[in-house]
């Protein structure tokens, strides 16, 4: 999963994209409301963690603009601010949730693994598919209740493909997602993965769908 982090304090937007990363998420970071502005309108995020008091653009207006451009990305709001009316207007300008400062990590990631959860149509932690289980909350993968040892980006692929499920996904889509904005990208390492996590798995639950990419199909689904 990508995640933008959209915060002006330098020290908490570091804590946070450092608590991302080792969370297993790929993260970009941008300080001010212009850049991250551009980077939601740009990219295509999982979720964004976005601050109200920005410079250049405040934290409501990048929203606005997201949500007026059919942005639909999961948008987790932090503030400052205890007003209860700042927190109706976020969740008006189009938030999802919020935190208000001081937080601790921990609330953030739990929160943020909610919203794209939710935003994939998944209600529990725990993600499955016949033998196959993803945690979420601890970032681990099961067959028949024996942890996978995954590299990162072979967590990230399995991930993505799980809380998409029944969805076909194409390499570019993966490859959006498993890299940051700086990485050089490479498609044809998708391959690479799925070959690797298949062999890992026991089993191909992963299709490929020729011309077309990867899709894992829920047990029930009649597709």
């Amino acid at each position: 999963m990508r995640i933008l982090v959209v915060e002006d304090d330098r020290d908490l937007n570091r804590q946070l994209v450092d608590a991302l990363t080792e969370a297993g998420y790929v993260v970009d970071k941008a300080f001010d409301g212009e850049e991250g502005h551009f980077l939601g309108d740009t990219e295509p995020y999982d979720a964004v963690i976005l601050d109200i008091g920005l410079p250049q653009m405040d934290g409501l207006t990048v929203l606005e603009k997201w949500r007026r451009d059919a942005r639909i990305m999961p948008v987790l709001l932090l503030t400052a601010r205890d007003r209860w009316s700042d927190k109706v207007a976020g969740i008006d300008a189009g938030a999802d949730d919020y935190v208000a400062k001081p937080f601790h990590i921990e609330e953030v990631l739990a929160r943020l693994r909610a919203l794209i959860r939710r935003a994939a149509g998944h209600a529990s932690s725990e993600i499955s598919c016949g033998p196959l289980r993803l945690d979420t909350k601890t970032s681990k993968a099961t067959v028949n209740g024996t942890t996978l040892k995954l590299t990162s980006h072979e967590f990230r692929l399995l991930s993505y493909l799980m809380h998409h499920m029944d969805e076909v996904v194409s390499r570019t889509e993966l490859v959006e997602h498993l890299y940051d904005q700086d990485f050089d990208r490479d498609s044809n390492t998708i391959e690479v993965f799925v070959g690797r996590l298949r062999k890992k798995m026991g089993m191909d639950l992963i299709e490929t769908i020729r011309g077309m990419g990867y899709r894992i199909k829920s047990q029930d689904s009649k597709a």
